[in-house]
């Protein structure tokens, strides 16, 4: 009896990888509200953005330096300032 063709298709292609990602879609990665992106950016603490068309996108290099910039940080024992700790909900 001949095989289907599904049996000798292999396995599926891999997904091709992430490069950059949009608001929406940083802020879930990184468990933070849109709102508080819009505010760590208008503060100089976002991540760097690139212009795609229309798009805003945040690539995973530079999401990945934003991690470690606030590692470091936070490492240091920088003390957040009391704007970032209100639009974070914390209190001082």
């Amino acid at each position: 009896m001949p095989k289907s063709r599904t049996q000798f298709a292999g396995p599926p292609p891999l997904p091709t990888p992430r490069l950059a990602l949009g608001i929406p879609e940083f802020c879930k990665a990184h468990g933070i509200s849109e709102g508080f992106f819009y505010k760590l950016k208008k503060q100089g603490e976002g991540p760097r953005e690139m212009k795609v068309g229309a798009r805003t996108l945040i690539s995973c290099e530079s999401a990945a330096e934003w991690r470690r910039a606030r590692e470091a940080q936070h490492s240091r024992g920088h003390r957040q300032s009391p704007r970032l700790r209100k639009a974070a909900g914390k209190r001082p």
